[in-house]
């Protein structure tokens, strides 16, 4: 049994960022699984504020010193901020994947996608069958 943590309040994609639905605006993050997985996050690249992004498409990405993996977006929106304290202290990611190491905020333009994620109990339950 693995040990990453999974918060119920969060929906998973099976590209494994974490999204966290306030209002119309969603914080995305990459899952405690995620980043054991990369070990040691060295560096994350940040997309610019402003950009709208649809559900699917890669709005950048994370490099540790195993491998670069992309970012993907789980939802539909318009980029409104991004972790700036990422630049300095890509590690935040490893020690608060739901905290500190949030990585962007979009304003959400189709919430009903959120219905596609994977609830913690699923999102866990796929992680444990990799």
């Amino acid at each position: 049994m693995a040990s990453w943590k999974t918060l119920d309040n969060l929906k998973y994609a099976k590209s494994d960022e974490w999204v966290l639905l306030e209002g119309d605006t969603a914080t995305i993050g990459i899952s405690d699984y995620a980043q054991d997985q990369l070990n040691d996050i060295v560096y994350v690249e940040l997309p610019e504020v402003g950009r709208e992004i649809k559900k699917g498409d890669e709005f950048g990405s994370v490099e540790s010193v195993k491998a670069a993996s992309p970012l993907v977006s789980p939802i539909s929106g318009t980029i409104t901020e991004a972790n700036s304290a990422l630049e300095d202290e890509p590690e935040l990611i490893n020690a608060e994947p739901y905290g500190k190491g949030w990585i962007v905020k979009l304003k959400v333009s189709n919430p009903a996608e959120l219905n596609d994620l994977m609830d913690a109990a699923a999102y866990a339950a796929y992680c444990e069958s990799r």
